[in-house]
């Protein structure tokens, strides 16, 4: 089925565009708790309240998870562990030696990042249209993260870093869902990606001496991070995606990086540089175009499913 099987009624591109925004509003809450916390501790405590949320699921998930296949249950470690936990925790600790709105717009390399490992993991086709688009995107993310391009210092490095490698374990995490949902419901593997990250930021907290203590004054703030910006915008998200052709999701999911840069700029003391606003305009054109081209070229840079159905799920001969 094709993106133009789904009428203007059903489509809620408008939707995925909400819970993106959201995404992008999190950046309010996250950069003042990472000034005052450690990044492990605002995270391990961020899916504490995501656990208690969907607690009442945590058993069927599990139990469904015991009769899945062993790369499913792979991917479940991988999804929780990595995406969830890891990268947060990495996504989180780039706001504290960096700038509030970097760590926001390099996470948009993530598309680019996730066709790579589709490619890779899905055996679809990369052609060599692909680069077209790749290359600005990297340059634009290199201008973006540094105020001087050619005089990079340590912590911006490591800022940029810690922003990129959390996009790319959050890329892997969307291939590996597309493989994982094809024998779990979006339920369960929610349920299994908060569960498997909590454990996984128990480990890291003991093994690091990480204290989990959170100031009374700020819990307030780690359950309206984990509620609005983690748990309410990624049902909207899956929600809107069921009806949503995927071209239309992707132009969407920009409304993440606009509201985290105005964010940024109006209420975090954040800055641009003329080089970073430069970088920031060619990582979205990159993306935009990217979507763009396969939504209508004859001939798309990668080949993948147009129904967005398709593409969250896996055939039966992979």
């Amino acid at each position: 089925m094709s993106d133009t099987s789904v009428g203007r009624a059903g489509d809620r591109t408008w939707l995925i565009a909400v819970a993106a925004s959201l995404w992008g509003l999190s950046s309010l809450l996250r950069e003042p708790l990472s000034q005052e916390l450690p990044a492990l501790t605002v995270v391990l405590a961020e899916h504490v309240v995501l656990v208690l949320l969907v607690l009442p699921w945590v058993v069927p998930a599990v139990r469904a998870l015991s009769r899945s296949s062993i790369r499913a249950r792979l991917g479940v470690l991988v999804i929780g562990g990595g995406s969830s936990a890891l990268a947060t925790v990495m996504f989180t600790a780039a706001f504290r030696i960096g700038d509030p709105i970097t760590p926001q717009v390099l996470q948009k390399l993530q598309p680019v990042l996730a066709i790579v490992l589709a490619a890779v993991l899905l055996h679809e086709r990369v052609t060599s249209r692909f680069s077209v688009f790749a290359v600005p995107a990297i340059v634009g993310a290199w201008l973006l993260a540094f105020p001087d391009p050619f005089g990079v210092g340590l912590s911006s490095l490591g800022a940029a870093a810690l922003a990129v490698g959390a996009a790319a374990l959050w890329a892997a995490g969307t291939v590996l869902g597309r493989l994982v949902s094809a024998e779990l419901s979006f339920l369960h593997l929610t349920t299994l990606r908060f569960t498997v990250g909590l454990v996984t930021l128990a480990v890291l907290a003991t093994v690091t001496q990480t204290s989990p203590a959170v100031p009374l004054a700020l819990v307030p703030r780690l359950i309206a991070l984990a509620a609005v910006p983690g748990l309410l915008a990624l049902v909207l998200y899956y929600i809107a995606l069921r009806q949503t052709p995927a071209s239309r999701a992707t132009l969407a999911e920009l409304a993440f990086p606009v509201t985290a840069a105005a964010v940024g700029v109006a209420f975090l003391d954040g800055r641009l540089d003329t080089s970073q606003w430069l970088g920031f305009a060619v990582v979205l054109a990159s993306v935009v175009l990217l979507a763009l081209h396969e939504r209508r070229a004859a001939r798309p840079a990668v080949a993948v499913p147009d129904h967005v159905d398709d593409a969250i799920t896996v055939p039966t001969r992979v």
